[in-house]
């Protein structure tokens, strides 16, 4: 079950304060189980961290609670969660059957110096090679504080689902290269989406126009479709009733 309570209780979660960063990856699996069942109001007290009403203003608050819980090091940077163990960590929001209820966004992307830049050496393959995934409770209708953490999985692509990605990422960043940005629509990408990744229309970064000329631009991000995500969770819950069809 996605939210069940788990059994597996350790002390560090009653005095959380500053957590180490976990030194294998069984070490932060049982962390993870440990926080399921509990409300991210109960998790954001024992951190010591004000849980904010909504999500609105605080897009990546549930992240960064989780982050905090599990002794993530990595902050805002270029680089895994838990990168001395090889691990990023991703919460997804779902719904009452399992389903996730938003893309889940991977990382930034590049819009210069992309010449060159293969799937084998980028950022977002380093970030998706071993992915720990917490479902969290997401119907608008529960109250922030009230949602529950579910149980966790740590996932790794198979040879196919790489291969997919990759396919997609291949497609955007050609885009990208031809600085042809701005034509990527919600279309392109069958697993992988890009769109805007800015607070709002006036954050903008460098990138190049369709004749090599510097232009501005809003970032833009890597995003995991539903559909993606959706049979990440049914494979390893073994939900039988979730919708993946593509959005």
């Amino acid at each position: 079950m996605l939210l069940a309570l788990s059994m597996k209780k350790i002390e560090w979660i009653w005095d959380m304060v500053m957590i180490p960063a976990p030194t294998s990856e069984a070490e932060l699996l049982d962390r993870a189980y440990a926080l399921a069942g509990f409300t991210l109001g109960e998790l954001a007290q024992k951190c010591h961290i004000t849980c904010p009403v909504d999500l609105r203003r605080e897009k990546g608050w549930v992240g960064m609670l989780l982050e905090t819980c599990l002794g993530a090091t990595a902050g805002n940077k270029q680089m895994q969660d838990f990168q001395n163990i090889g691990i990023e960590l991703k919460s997804i929001p779902i719904s009452y059957t399992g389903k996730p209820l938003e893309t889940t966004f991977v990382c930034v992307a590049p819009l210069k110096d992309v010449h060159g830049l293969t799937w084998e050496v980028s950022n977002i393959r380093n970030k998706i090679l071993k992915i720990l995934w917490i479902p969290v409770e997401g119907e608008r209708e529960i109250p922030l504080c009230e949602r529950y953490v579910g149980m966790p999985l740590i996932w790794q692509p198979s040879i196919e689902e790489e291969a997919q990605l990759k396919a997609d990422w291949e497609e955007l960043m050609e885009f990208i290269v031809l600085g042809k940005v701005h034509q990527i629509t919600a279309q392109h990408g069958e697993h992988l989406q890009l769109r805007p990744k800015a607070a709002n229309s006036k954050a903008l970064t460098k990138a190049y126009g369709v004749n090599g000329q510097p232009i501005r631009t809003m970032p833009r991000g890597f995003y995991f479709r539903t559909q993606f995500t959706s049979r990440i969770l049914a494979n390893h819950f073994m939900l039988s009733n979730l919708d993946i069809t593509k959005e």
